[in-house]
């Protein structure tokens, strides 16, 4: 028996109205409204705490035929505020698959609105740039609504990290996160400590798969403590929202530096870029999917990216000494650095992948080159 399907209503700042349908939840939801081009992957999105405090926008028309399985989840909950299909495909054909994505979502007290005109509303963010907006199941009083967007603060200048790290340090082993006090001596092994502003598993994974003892501490952890781990390396994570306001970890990064190496991963990258010196900007309307091209300027070689990120760094403010090694060839934004005097490198983009294509993964091998003290 079909279920009758509520009204739905998806309104953008500039007052823009898109009707649809619920497959998912009830309520209302608010957030900045992207949009991600990957065909694949929407369970590793929903997951990735990178999404906090937006709503997404799924450009591949047909989302939910594989389900959600229990391999896949980049964090342990959905962060994302809502979510926007085409078309929802409430029957999934996978071997993994353990529950459809609308009972995941209404696990998560997330909504799902489908019968949307998708490709309207991305013209409409790549027209106008990204805006906030609020999806509602609960009225359609559009004055109201409109009222309610309006008190919405956005992301720019606010502390999204806070809501999304962890609370406190843990291990990371095989694919679970143990208590701290099983941390075993090193034993020629390269231990790293990973800077959780919202951190997606299969970084972990892919650190755990190079070998490395992994050690996650919160994102407001100071220098001090971090370094009373004896790392090898420290990763800084990717995450959520605005690089500018997050002072703390930028004066944590600034007393890593020439200390221990550093990996930055999105906005680990611009943490990093920050802690240098340099500025960050807001992004027209983001890098959301699974297809980006980046030129690796030390190579020649095009690398094609999984990325999700609204802000960037702006290259006219690195200070002397750090050198652009990867550029984005849609918009030529920058990619990636590398200081070499202070054992540092990021990179704006996912090698860590998930969803996505696996490019970038030798990022990995080559940090673990710099612990080892080869680079």
């Amino acid at each position: 028996m079909l279920r009758e399907k509520k009204a739905a209503l998806v309104i953008l700042e500039d007052g823009s109205i898109f009707k649809g349908r619920v497959f998912a939840g009830d309520g209302d939801a608010l957030g900045e409204v992207v949009f991600n081009t990957a065909m694949t992957g929407y369970q590793e999105v929903l997951t990735d705490p990178s999404y906090k405090e937006q709503i997404l926008v799924m450009t591949y028309p047909l989302i939910g035929n594989y389900g959600i399985n229990d391999e896949d989840l980049e964090s342990g909950k959905i962060h994302l505020e809502g979510f926007i299909v085409r078309e929802y495909q409430d029957s999934p054909s996978n071997w993994r698959s353990k529950k459809t994505l609308r009972e995941y979502l209404e696990e998560n007290g997330k909504i799902g609105i489908e019968g949307i005109d998708t490709r309207a509303l991305t013209r409409r963010i790549r027209t106008k740039g990204a805006m906030c907006g609020i999806v509602s199941t609960r009225t359609d009083e559009v004055s109201e609504l409109i009222g309610k967007l309006g008190a919405y603060p956005g992301l720019v200048g606010r502390d999204i990290v806070s809501g999304v790290t962890s609370t406190k340090p843990y291990l990371w082993k095989g694919g679970t996160d143990l208590p701290i006090e099983g941390l075993t001596p090193k034993n020629g092994v390269c231990r790293v400590v990973v800077l959780d502003c919202g951190v997606k598993h299969n970084i972990l994974r892919s650190l755990d798969r190079s070998g490395c003892q992994v050690v996650v501490v919160p994102a407001d952890t100071g220098a001090e403590e971090i370094l009373s781990f004896s790392p090898d390396g420290v990763l800084l994570s990717n995450g959520p929202g605005d690089p500018a306001p997050l002072a703390r970890q930028v004066e944590t990064v600034q007393g890593l530096l020439g200390k221990v190496p550093i990996f930055g991963i999105c906005l680990g990258h611009q943490i990093l870029s920050q802690a240098l010196g340099a500025k960050t900007e807001k992004l027209k309307f983001g890098h959301h999917g699974a297809n980006q091209p980046v030129k690796n300027l030390e190579t020649g070689k095009v690398e094609i990216t999984s990325q999700n990120h609204g802000f960037v760094v702006v290259p006219d403010t690195l200070p002397q000494g750090a050198h652009v090694t990867h550029i984005n060839l849609n918009d030529n934004t920058l990619e990636g650095i590398r200081y070499p005097s202070r054992k540092a490198f990021s990179v704006q983009y996912h090698p860590e992948a998930s969803p996505g294509p696996h490019d970038a993964g030798y990022l990995f091998a080559e940090f673990a080159l710099m612990m080892q003290g080869r680079r």
